[in-house]
């Protein structure tokens, strides 16, 4: 690669839009389709702020109502900025420190200096809500800086109503190419599909 290239990459990356990404578990819903609060997972944790930090993310919440989940979030967000994992992996320590905790959506939309525009994400086609595309929202995110872009992936079997309800848009969703339109993606490999269609160079 040329120097004009590296240059080139380096101001797009420099310059990139604001985007925070929220994890929520609460309130989701359950295969049966009751509203729950989901369990945290120590992958999702830094996994999703790897991903995260690789495209410049700003923000990273993972939301949850249960005290004893935050505070195992907070123990594995310890081990790796200030216990053995600091300094074991200190890659993995600056994606650790744009994670934040809340215990709603509403609660983390505090931490806003200008409201963002809220885009929820679904494994399937909700199309009784405003509906945005990828090419759209990369666009709108792209060329006009005037509100930050806050998206928000459900745990569980998705995100309920109250929570859709709250958000300008509902991102289209990620279809592969299954023969039976299968549609059950991990949540931080959805996170990684979406940063990269949004975000990617």
């Amino acid at each position: 690669m040329n120097d004009s290239k590296i240059t080139e990459k380096t101001e797009a990356a420099i310059d990139a839009p604001s985007l925070t990404v929220g994890l929520v578990h609460w309130p989701c819903f359950n295969q049966n389709g009751e509203v729950v609060c989901t369990n945290v997972t120590n992958f999702d944790i830094h996994d999703i702020a790897r991903s995260s930090r690789t495209f410049g993310v700003e923000q990273y919440f993972i939301i949850n109502r249960v005290q004893e989940q935050l505070m195992f979030v907070h123990r594995v967000l310890d081990h790796w900025r200030v216990g053995e994992g600091s300094d074991h992996n200190p890659m993995r320590k600056t994606a650790i420190n744009m994670v934040k905790t809340a215990q709603t959506v509403e609660e983390s939309l505090k931490e806003f200096k200008v409201k963002p525009i809220l885009v929820a994400t679904s494994a399937q086609n909700r199309e009784d809500y405003p509906q945005i595309g990828f090419k759209a929202l990369r666009e709108l995110m792209w060329h006009d800086r005037s509100r930050p872009v806050y998206l928000l992936f459900g745990t569980g079997w998705g995100l309920t109503n109250d929570v859709l309800k709250l958000c300008d848009y509902v991102l289209d969703p990620i279809k592969g190419s299954s023969a039976d339109d299968y549609r059950h993606l991990p949540v931080r490999s959805a996170v990684a599909i979406c940063l990269d269609r949004l975000l990617g160079q």
